[in-house]
């Protein structure tokens, strides 16, 4: 064999790599690639095999690897680096895509991780899923601090998740389009629905404000402390009212036993912590009221389950008694007397009277809307007297119905705490439409948090009253007492006499008399000096 000379070595491989070019696309650069490479190593297999070189005008081969630039393909007029091998994901992202996986196979089997075909339908798994979530994050709500970034991070990562269902529940709405040579035609355009096109978005955005608010709690004036700590120090501020307009405070704080006691400063809080606390407590209630506005609205718009209609008895009398159903009844009715008059102490008593009232009304209307489809068939007939007296039936289940929903509402309005119904409770486990499912869990669980936040504001706001009235009675005491301790004259002496002979005692039937101002002044720093 003849020996190969450096400069032919060199020749062979710029010959061998013309093939590349910088203006082709990918798949010429990369087949291009492929061949010359191919080319190139079957030319270096034949060169390695062939007798060694000899002398100094000879390259050595592994000089010669180390010296040849090798080219990497060129797309786009930039080389590519091509990875050797795939990029392993991190292990948190595979445990939440696990997490995900548990959590959408769980909705789909409808908590039923068996199989075995018993779970309950997708609508009440994701409202279960919601209420659980929530229950994990805020359940323990006990103090106005920010929310752990763990917490936050769940809360926000698996809501996402629940609520990305919504997204394909949509309606079909017409559409006018036109073509593009001119004219138009209609056709069906998908849209989300109107419901979760309001109130989705408007929950969001309450949920990120109460976030926020108890994010704004941190290097606060105030701090919690355990209950057996503080027990012996709550005997002065459990003496005090409740300063809450609303009403809600007014549970004494050693009935909350499970909650931290709030500790304020001996003075009370500043001015602008307490104006602070006014207001996230203001934001905070118009938040509860908007998203109690729409659970109620959503719960109305539910259809009433059959079971529950079912387990109905078939009077309304029986569901309210002999005394309510005299005064529904009776000429005049005043709702606001007739709640006076009932035994509403506890919140329980109002519950089960709410359920007996909704549980007339629902009856009081399914009659009414069965007699008036019945008297529209009947029509003009022969029957003359018997359908007047049928109307006046009709006109007398009508306003017994209105009057317990008058009953019913404002007995609401004077228990605005007050918790579902046995109808609520049953709409949201009979519910089949999952979009009203997501609103009224989500709004439900919001309902929640803002009433929690609104109660531990209202308890804090009630230390720091009872706090300042004793500091301003402690200083008020000491004040008093220092008066009459600096400012009383010195008592009264007797000019005693420089002759030793003029010596004078009273005699022993009179009776040492005292000033009446004197006396109130001692009395006075005695109550004091306790």
């Amino acid at each position: 064999m003849g020996s190969v000379s450096s400069e032919e070595c060199f020749d062979q491989i710029s010959e061998r790599f013309e093939s590349y070019s910088l203006s082709a696309d990918v798949s010429e650069s990369e087949s291009s690639c492929g061949f010359s490479c191919r080319r190139f190593d079957r030319g270096g297999s034949s060169f390695l095999t062939s007798s060694p070189p000899v002398g100094s005008e000879f390259v050595d081969v592994s000089s010669l690897s180390t010296q040849v630039p090798v080219m990497l393909p060129v797309v786009g007029g930039r080389h590519e680096d091509i990875p050797s091998k795939k990029v392993e994901e991190p292990e948190a992202v595979m445990a939440e895509v696990d997490m995900m996986k548990e959590r959408f196979a769980k909705l789909l089997l409808g908590e039923d991780m068996s199989g075995g075909g018993n779970g309950v339908c997708t609508a009440l798994a994701i409202s279960n899923a919601i209420t659980n979530l929530s229950a994990s994050v805020f359940g323990e709500l006990w103090k106005l601090q920010p929310l752990s970034p763990q917490r936050k991070l769940m809360w926000r990562r698996e809501m996402d998740w629940l609520l990305c269902v919504s997204d394909s529940i949509v309606e079909l709405k017409p559409s006018l389009q036109e073509f593009p040579g001119g004219g138009t035609f209609e056709v069906m355009v998908a849209r989300p629905r109107s419901d979760l096109h309001v109130s989705l978005p408007a929950l969001k955005k309450l949920d990120a404000m109460l976030i926020s608010i108890l994010d704004g709690f941190h290097n606060s004036e105030f701090y919690y402390a355990d209950r057996g700590v503080v027990i012996n120090d709550t005997d002065g501020i459990e003496a005090f009212p409740s300063s809450s307009p609303s009403g809600s405070s007014s549970v004494r704080l050693e009935e909350k036993w499970w909650l931290p006691f709030p500790k304020v400063p001996p003075s009370g809080l500043s001015e602008d912590s307490r104006k602070r606390l006014q207001q996230c407590r203001e934001c905070t209630n118009q938040i509860l009221k908007a998203v109690k506005a729409i659970n109620n609205n959503v719960l109305a718009e539910m259809e009433i389950p059959d079971a529950y209609l079912k387990s109905l008895p078939k009077c309304g009398k029986d569901c309210l008694g002999e005394v309510m159903y005299r005064y529904l009844t009776a000429d005049q009715f005043s709702p606001e007397c007739l709640l006076d008059y009932l035994d509403l102490s506890s919140e329980y008593t109002a519950l089960e009277m709410a359920n007996r009232v909704e549980a007339s009304v629902r009856i009081w209307k399914h009659k009414y809307l069965k007699r008036h489809s019945l008297l529209a068939k009947v029509g003009k007939t022969a029957w003359g007297g018997k359908v007047k007296g049928f109307v006046g039936e009709i006109e007398k289940t009508k306003i017994l119905a209105e009057r317990a929903e008058t009953l019913l509402q404002n007995l609401r309005l004077r228990f605005p705490g007050l918790r579902q119904t046995s109808l609520d409770m049953s709409k949201i486990q009979h519910n089949k439409d999952v979009g009203q499912s997501i609103l009224e869990s989500y709004s439900r669980v919001m309902e929640s948090l803002a009433f929690n936040i609104t109660a531990r504001i209202d308890d804090l706001l009630y230390v720091d009253d009872a706090t300042r009235k004793r500091a301003i009675e402690t200083a008020e005491s000491v004040s008093v007492y220092e008066a009459g301790r600096f400012d009383v004259g010195l008592p009264k002496q007797s000019r005693i006499s420089t002759d030793p002979l003029s010596f004078q005692r009273p005699p022993c039937g009179m009776t040492a008399s005292y000033d009446s101002d004197e006396i109130s002044e001692s009395s006075d720093r005695r109550v004091y000096q306790q």
